[in-house]
């Protein structure tokens, strides 16, 4: 029987990897992928979270004053700005697979090291290195993510790895405050060393690489790689007359540059301001919303609840917002959103010691502040083509730590200057200036999806 010849260059037609993988229903090797995301960015929150645990039991052993201990939570912070940045990109040009492997070893080589500190210079250093793994493997994460996710699914799952970060968050707390009194702030070090560690190994045989990275590499090599994986991933074959190709094979691969390009800056410029402003307007709400509440004449332990409150709400409303995101128009949500987050800040300010009022106001600044997080992923999913989505979820979540910590150091003197109820009433200024620069995207660039 004659073999039939393989189709001519000129015989073929493209077609887009995502479209590919669209096309084929979720199955346990994808699954997989967003299971296996999801436990790593458990380790973001944990971490975040268990520091703020040890942080004393630091400060008592070395005997340092409130300064260094500032310091020691603080750089991990600055040091996930830099890995978000820094390693996002490298993802987009080694490819995300890799960038969460170095990421993981970051994180769990830095850990181990830590928990040896022998002075609190040390654990600084440390901390900030630890917080390059920590923030750099969540872009990586959520591009892996949002590949392998159907359309219809995506927003549920890019939502699902956010979530493991107030989970991680939640972990972190458990852990440290069970077993810090048998093993001690360096035992805590070691299980947040040891765990990545794990993760990495699991990742090297489980963690696909990215097909449309793996396609945009342009070579014959390249595509007959691409075409294996996706049809391993989907358990579908792709017919031989079928060409693969990414969605912006001219983007300048993993580059800044690309994103500043004349096609994306003005989408870049308008996301990075509005994850500056909105993540200035969260962390001062997180971090000195207690010590309004304390101030307005709660008990320290009660006020302690109003940090339950609006995580516990940012975690319920999760579930709608991952439901309605393919849905809707992700510029139309964030607007509506801030509109929210906006009287809310207004309503608190108003609402003195009308508790009430007050919790019920916190619950839905989960939403109408804290949610915007969730969507503005989701965005940049739709507005960038797969060789800049790492390098541009990556920038964006660097310039949303740098808001952070804007937003931790302004609070204590907003509260001192204002009161609380001033300090809530400025709460909305930047959700003005993040609703301003939300309009800046186009409704096109909102839901081009890829």
């Amino acid at each position: 029987m004659a073999v039939a010849a393989a189709p001519s260059a000129k015989d073929r037609h493209t077609k887009l990897v995502q479209e590919v993988i669209d096309e084929a229903p979720m199955n346990g090797r994808r699954a997989l992928v967003v299971v296996l995301c999801f436990v790593i960015a458990l380790l973001d929150g944990f971490d975040t979270q268990s520091i703020a645990f040890i942080g004393p039991a630091i400060a008592a052993d070395f005997e340092m004053g409130t300064a260094e201990l500032t310091w020691v939570i603080t750089a991990s912070t600055i040091g996930m700005a830099l890995g978000a940045m820094t390693l996002g990109s490298l993802g987009d040009k080694i490819g995300r697979k890799k960038a969460v492997l170095i990421a993981l070893g970051l994180f769990g080589v830095f850990s181990i090291l830590g928990s040896m500190a022998p002075n609190p210079e040390t654990i600084i250093g440390l901390r900030f290195l630890i917080g390059l793994g920590m923030g750099g493997a969540t872009p990586s994460l959520l591009a892996l993510v949002a590949e392998y996710s159907p359309l219809r699914r995506r927003g549920t799952f890019m939502t699902l790895v956010i979530l493991g970060l107030p989970g991680g968050a939640l972990l972190g707390g458990l852990v440290a405050a069970a077993w810090l009194p048998a093993v001690g702030w360096r035992g805590i070090f070691l299980i947040g060393g040891v765990l990545p560690l794990i993760l990495l190994v699991v990742s090297v045989f489980f963690l696909p690489e990215s097909p449309g990275y793996v396609v945009g590499r342009g070579t014959e090599q390249a595509q007959a790689r691409g075409r294996a994986l996706i049809e391993k991933m989907t358990r579908r074959d792709i017919p031989a007359d079928v060409s693969l190709r990414t969605e912006k094979p001219t983007a300048k691969q993993g580059s800044v540059a690309g994103l500043l390009s004349g096609e994306y800056r003005k989408v870049t410029i308008a996301v990075w301001a509005v994850y500056l402003f909105n993540w200035i307007a969260w962390f001062l709400l997180l971090q000195w919303m207690p010590s309004a509440l304390h101030a307005l004449g709660l008990p320290t332990s009660t006020a302690a609840l109003g940090t339950v409150t609006v995580n516990g709400a940012f975690i319920v409303f999760a579930i709608p917002l991952s439901i309605v995101l393919p849905r809707v128009n992700p510029r139309s949500l964030l607007l509506g959103m801030f509109g929210i987050g906006i009287l809310v800040a207004v309503g608190l300010g108003l609402a003195g010691s009308s508790w009430t009022w007050v919790f019920i106001l916190l619950a839905l600044a989960g939403f109408g502040i804290g949610g915007q997080q969730l969507v503005l992923n989701y965005l940049i999913a739709n507005a960038y083509p797969t060789s800049l989505r790492s390098t541009a979820t990556g920038w964006a979540i660097g310039i949303g730590r740098l808001g952070s910590i804007v937003g931790s150091a302004l609070g204590g003197w907003l509260l001192a200057t204002f009161q609380p109820g001033g300090y809530f009433m400025v709460l909305a200024i930047p959700l003005v200036i993040a609703a301003g620069a939300t309009f800046l995207v186009s409704k096109r660039q909102a839901s081009l999806g890829s």
